[in-house]
């Protein structure tokens, strides 16, 4: 992985539930090692947050995914998270061996319970189980790509 094209302060994540599962990767480094946590990452410069989804779900799991509506978003002084509900295409569960050690279906309110998912994860994950969220609506920047979501 390289790191030269990351910005610091952009992320993306989402939770994909497939067959009454949701997906997730117990984290190998950092202030989530050990726990079971949505996928997601840093977007690349100049790379939308929809696409960086699709890229980190390939990359640390295997699973190629199509984000949807904007279920979450977290701002601070320095950077901003945000989180899509993503539909499954296709692909099977797999560890990268690198930022995972393992990736896993798990039933949603398994995963409410369980000390080793964050709450963070936990939120995100009751967010896309109750519906909702602010969908993608065509909008035409005349200066730079970018993306409107609205409340569905």
């Amino acid at each position: 992985m390289s790191h030269e094209n990351t910005n610091w302060s952009q992320s993306a994540a989402a939770v994909c539930l497939r067959e009454g599962k949701v997906l997730l990767a117990r984290h190998t480094y950092g202030a989530g090692n050990g726990k079971l946590i949505i996928p997601g990452g840093y977007v690349e410069n100049g790379e939308a947050p929809q696409d960086a989804v699709k890229r980190e779900f390939l990359e640390e799991t295997g699973i190629v995914v199509e984000p949807r509506e904007l279920i979450g978003v977290r701002f601070n002084t320095h950077d901003w998270y945000v989180v899509f509900r993503a539909a499954y295409v296709s692909g099977e569960a797999r560890s990268d061996g690198e930022e995972n050690s393992e990736v896993i279906w798990m039933d949603p309110q398994e995963a409410l319970q369980r000390e080793d998912v964050p709450d963070l994860t936990k939120t995100m994950i009751q967010k896309a189980i109750s519906g909702g969220g602010w969908e993608s609506v065509p909008y035409q920047s005349r200066h730079n790509p970018c993306s409107l979501y609205c409340p569905v």
